[in-house]
């Protein structure tokens, strides 16, 4: 974890942070290492479950949003005019 993260977040927060990335990014180890450490900074339970049903709030609507996204760009079956840049893109 980056420097500036450390020295501006304390640790309890970044653990819920870990832990809410780890749901993000469906990283079982993570979450499970983001767990047992926010376990040992006695973070409890209830807080735990607030971090992650807030991840899970947050996933969802991203999910959500790329499903609106996919099935309005499938009603219309035009080409893109420009490939975004990036490595879906083929470009750097």
């Amino acid at each position: 974890m980056g420097a500036a993260v450390a020295e501006t977040l304390d640790r309890r927060t970044n653990e819920l942070v870990g832990l809410a990335a780890a749901i993000a990014g469906h990283c079982q180890p993570c979450f499970d290492f983001h767990y047992r450490k926010a376990l040992e900074l006695g973070v409890s339970l209830d807080e735990i479950r607030a971090a992650v049903a807030l991840a899970r709030a947050v996933r969802a609507a991203g999910d959500r949003h790329m499903d609106e996204h996919a099935n309005r760009r499938m009603s219309r079956p035009e080409p893109l005019l420009a490939v975004p840049p990036g490595p879906v893109g083929g470009r750097e």
